[in-house]
């Protein structure tokens, strides 16, 4: 997808030039090309899978591709491995939280280190897993339905493209202002409902909206808020980003401050809540399975 990414991100800069309409047409056609391309390619695979029963490796290889969570957890847990040594080593986790944020990181104490890893983790904890795994769900209730509708493959597919773009178009900046546009609002639909359903799970929909909602992402504040009430810390406050300084919203404020242990508790947390889901999915299925 990045390689398709960039080269087409390449086409329509040449044409369009500094223009904001063709900009933005292109990046519309961009995200129309990748997201039905993806779910096609999906739709594909899942239509062969019905026929030819070797081919089912090749699904689940498909479906494990679109789920982040195992990467997320080791990346957060690499930058957590310095900063649990005696004395903790700075230096190596700021070279490793660079790996996996677009903040600026150079000089960051280890309450700085810790409080991004703890953001890192229950933003792209969202991201990266339980909302590729909802268009999953969402995909294998419609196979049950009528097995030519789009089903898990495609739908995740169908979603890693849009979050795909949004992580590499969709900045506020230069020409990417325009060009990203379609790609970042169809990522921020597409999260909009797992990002509350994950609220709700962790018992902390009512203060995570009340939370995000001065956050300028739809999703990212209510993600970070949900777990920051959840494992009872503080998160937000001032980030840098290409030496910009930017203050992002204090998200419940009251609480103590980031440690070691409530970033491993909120990776904890992703792993049982996406246990809870799958188990909780199967159930409706069945029930499905049995009705038919």
């Amino acid at each position: 997808m990045g390689w398709f990414i960039t080269r087409l991100r390449w086409i329509t800069e040449t044409i369009s030039g500094e223009s904001p309409l063709g900009l933005r047409l292109g990046g519309g056609l961009i995200t129309v090309l990748l997201v039905g391309g993806s779910i096609s390619a999906g739709m594909a695979i899942e239509q062969l899978s019905c026929h030819q029963l070797w081919l089912w490796p090749l699904l689940i290889i498909g479906l494990a591709s679109a789920l982040a969570g195992r990467s997320l957890r080791l990346a957060v847990e690499q930058v957590m491995e310095p900063l649990s040594a005696d004395p903790p080593d700075l230096p190596q986790a700021r070279q490793r939280l660079a790996w996996i944020v677009g903040r600026d990181v150079e000089g960051l104490p280890q309450q700085e280190l810790l409080r991004a890893a703890a953001e890192t983790a229950s933003e792209n904890g969202v991201d990266g897993l339980f909302a590729p795994l909802f268009w999953m769900l969402v995909g294998a209730m419609l196979w049950q339905v009528d097995p030519a509708l789009p089903g898990p493959l495609a739908l995740a597919w169908g979603f890693k493209a849009g979050s795909t773009l949004d992580s590499m178009l969709g900045y506020r900046r230069g020409r990417l202002r325009w060009l990203g546009t379609a790609g970042a609002r169809l990522d921020d639909a597409l999260t909009w409902l797992p990002c509350r359903l994950v609220a709700l799970t962790l018992g902390q929909l009512g203060s995570s909206l009340r939370d995000g909602a001065s956050d300028p992402s739809p999703n990212a504040g209510v993600s970070q808020a949900a777990y920051a009430h959840a494992v009872g810390v503080q998160l937000g406050g001032i980030n840098h980003y290409n030496g910009q300084k930017k203050s992002k919203p204090v998200l419940n404020q009251q609480a103590k401050k980031v440690t070691a242990k409530s970033v491993n508790q909120m990776l904890g947390l992703s792993r049982r809540m996406a246990l809870q889901w799958l188990g909780w999915s199967g159930a409706g299925l069945a029930v499905m399975t049995s009705i038919q």
